[in-house]
């Protein structure tokens, strides 16, 4: 999988930003959480979640995964109706490559 596979095409600058910084990460595995959760919610996300997502591009890759994964507690600052949903869209398998 080469990566971004949505068009920015239609997307507003901020979420075009957004979704190029989630697809470009630097752990791989974060890139296809996020970007694939981007992928497919990127259009439908309100400026609150948009928000929440920005802050969650900021912290190390690692420590967001070790979230993610439930390897460590999220901190409350980053536990947000965002994060649970990036969470639970991962484990569901929805942004998972054919």
């Amino acid at each position: 999988m080469s990566g971004l596979t949505r068009s920015s095409d239609g997307l507003d600058e901020r979420r075009r930003r957004i979704l190029f910084r989630a697809w470009h990460r630097g752990m791989r595995e974060m890139d296809l959480i996020l970007g694939g959760f981007a992928n497919v919610e990127i259009e439908t996300l309100s400026d609150a979640e948009l928000d929440a997502f920005e802050a969650l591009l900021e912290p190390d890759d690692q420590k967001v995964f070790s979230w993610i994964s439930a390897s460590e507690p999220t901190p409350a600052e980053f536990d947000t109706p965002l994060f649970r949903k990036i969470r639970d869209f991962h484990l569901s398998g929805r942004g998972l490559p054919a």
